[in-house]
């Protein structure tokens, strides 16, 4: 049922199409290691299954991922970059008293069992480059050396980047370099990193009537180059049928980014070893 979950996830399937494509492909059937149509759960049971085992359920599949890449040497190297991405959800059409019931955390009571199932009332909306987003977001940590996802964390979409960082932070990587983008920088991170001997490779941020100088502006374009490999595993992520996450709650969703992840590392590992690219 595990490796259901891992195809499911890889092409971004529901659970009616993965029912479909199991019966359809032989392909998915010997990986699934399924001999007969009798065999093959049906789109209840993969549903089922997935909501039993769920979010930690998915991170035990995320960190035995994550021992595989260690027993076959690809450790942590070359310093730790961090960053996030909004994963969207489908957006909720809710009236004005709806959305501030909802902001108090409570429910219309007009709302009947059936239509409370379809809401989702956990994901929450925010702005990025002056366009509105809804869902939620996840946030990583990527060794720059092989660029597998170490650690990460989840949340909605109005949480900032940056409260995210001391949850992803990983103290295993060979490197005391660590790299972030703009909205990561305060004293008291950059006090913490010089005091446990990280060097602070995060990109400044211009204020308000105190532009950056030429110099900062140098620093952050150098770091750019590095920071930019985090992006990979995002357009690889996306790659995989999109972001785009249908379930209801964070839970759920918590569950569907946490096997993005862990999809996305055994992925890269898969090509890796038909590469014949081995750790060093």
């Amino acid at each position: 049922m595990v490796r259901i979950l891992v195809l499911k996830r890889l092409y971004n399937l529901s659970d009616e199409q993965m029912e479909y494509q199991l019966l359809d492909r032989m392909s998915y059937k010997r990986f699934c290691g399924l001999a007969n149509a009798a065999n093959i759960p049906d789109r209840t049971t993969v549903w089922t299954f997935e909501n039993r085992i769920g979010e930690l359920g998915a991170k035990a599949l995320f960190e035995g991922v994550s021992a595989q890449l260690l027993k076959r040497g690809f450790i942590a190297r070359g310093g730790q970059i961090i960053d996030a991405t909004l994963v969207p959800a489908p957006k909720q059409h809710n009236s004005r008293g709806e959305k501030a019931l909802i902001d108090q955390g409570a429910m219309p009571a007009d709302w009947k069992p059936a239509k409370r199932r379809q809401k989702d009332t956990d994901a929450t909306w925010t702005k990025k480059h002056g366009k509105s987003h809804f869902g939620y977001k996840l946030s990583i940590n990527v060794d720059k050396k092989y660029k597998f996802i170490r650690t990460l964390e989840t949340d909605t979409a109005s949480t900032h980047d940056s409260q995210h960082f001391d949850n992803v932070f990983d103290t295993s990587n060979t490197s005391r370099d660590v790299y972030a983008d703009r909205g990561y920088p305060s004293e008291e991170r950059a006090a913490w990193l010089k005091a446990n001997g990280f060097r602070n490779q995060i990109q400044r941020k211009g204020q308000r009537n105190k532009p950056l100088s030429e110099c900062q502006q140098r620093r952050n374009t150098r770091i750019a180059r590095t920071r930019a490999r985090v992006e990979h595993p995002f357009a690889a992520i996306a790659q995989m049928g999109g972001k785009l996450i249908r379930t209801i709650g964070q839970a759920r969703a918590s569950f569907a980014m946490t096997m993005m992840a862990a999809c996305y590392n055994l992925k890269r590992l898969t090509y890796f070893q038909k590469a014949g690219i081995v750790a060093f």
